[in-house]
């Protein structure tokens, strides 16, 4: 069987991450101004800093179960790097990229539910948002840092 990767689809998914990450980042600031805006019309505007930290405290809660699932995946990526698969070892590789793959979906859609179940109040908004694309943030830079570390 071809080899699945090399190491130019590697750093294209890196690259592909770095430019999603600056989209995020957008993301991040205009939603940011939007609910502290929002906040500031109801008149709860020293609410938006506190939104802001708890969705940091959470992202740092989050931090290294994502660190290592992302790291987990970079090792599952190099390990196949100009390598030669057996249909067994395909397989495997397979498989193990498809529960990787549910994983992520799967905190997508917590998110998702999260969001719709959570009460319409802007605050607790802001903070389900803020942490879910930080924590999509963190992902792809730690999938990025770890490439990055196992090229070396």
């Amino acid at each position: 069987m071809p080899a699945i990767l090399d190491q130019k689809k590697i750093n294209k998914t890196v690259k592909i991450f770095t430019v999603a990450q600056f989209g995020l980042i957008a993301l991040l600031v205009y939603t940011a101004v939007k609910f502290q805006h929002h906040l500031l019309a109801v008149g709860r505007g020293y609410r938006f800093m506190n939104g802001v930290v708890a969705a940091f405290v959470i992202q740092l809660l989050l931090f290294y179960p994502i660190y290592r699932f992302a790291a987990k995946e970079a090792e599952r990526d190099f390990s196949l790097v100009d390598r030669e698969l057996s249909e067994r070892e395909s397989k495997e590789f397979t498989k193990k990229k498809r529960w990787a793959d549910i994983t992520k979906i799967s905190t997508m859609g917590f998110y998702f539910i999260f969001s719709l179940a959570a009460p319409a109040d802007p605050f607790i908004l802001s903070i389900i948002i803020y942490s879910f694309l930080l924590t999509i943030l963190t992902y792809l830079q730690c999938y990025s840092f770890a490439v990055k570390k196992l090229s070396k």
